[in-house]
């Protein structure tokens, strides 16, 4: 029965993800009650409301963002490859694009707070790795690759979804952005500034919603 049921509220989360990516989180609860091939109450009783549904589901990629990034760092031991390989998991999940989209709904709890400070760690040292390796130029920061990867992975709107309906050119869009982050590329050699590095605190104040306590809560 425990099986059972962790396979009904992983249907439930893979499918809130794809909605709410595709029509923003207040898209109709029953669209995901579709989508995930369940009944009203089977949702309902693990989520008994759409915050709960939208809580559990940020907790649950930035779960599985910290562990994509650490099963990258194992299995890659050269860091370069280790990120790309960590950078296109995460677009085949969507973990990007359905966090930034789905914070903007919640105040922020130390579950999350939690699950926010691994997934900033194992990327961080997945980023660090790469820099230091000569591989990814020292003026990219975490919330530069966090926006790039949410970015790209978005889907396409309209007709131009039909582009991109194996998502493969998700893939060759995220190499080629990551071909521009190696060193290079740097800003040295081409007399531009880019700016100075973007930090995924700054990503998570700007997903916040306005007037309440986010930055605070979530800097680290």
């Amino acid at each position: 029965m425990r099986a059972d049921a962790e396979r009904s509220r992983r249907r439930i989360l893979d499918a809130a993800c794809e909605v709410f990516l595709e029509r923003g989180p207040d898209a109709p609860l029953d669209a995901v009650v579709r989508r995930a091939g369940v009944g009203p109450g089977t949702l309902y009783r693990r989520f008994p409301d759409r915050e709960a549904l939208v809580r559990a589901l940020v907790t649950d990629l930035l779960t599985r963002l910290a562990a994509a990034a650490a099963h990258a760092r194992e299995d890659e031991p050269d860091p370069d490859r280790a990120l790309r390989r960590f950078v296109h998991a995460a677009a085949d999940l969507r973990m990007g694009a359905a966090i930034v989209v789905l914070l903007e709904r919640l105040v922020v709890d130390e579950e999350l707070a939690t699950a926010r400070s691994a997934a900033v760690a194992t990327v961080g040292e997945l980023l660090r790795a790469a820099q230091d390796a000569g591989r990814l130029r020292t003026d990219v920061g975490m919330g530069d690759l966090v926006l790039l990867c949410v970015r790209v992975s978005r889907p396409l709107p309209g007709g131009l979804a039909a582009l991109d309906a194996d998502g493969t050119l998700v893939h060759r869009h995220l190499d080629l952005a990551l071909a521009g982050l190696r060193p290079g590329a740097s800003d040295e050699q081409t007399g531009e500034q880019t700016g100075e590095p973007l930090t995924f605190d700054q990503v998570i104040a700007a997903a916040g919603r306005p007037g309440e306590p986010v930055v605070a809560e979530w800097a680290g």
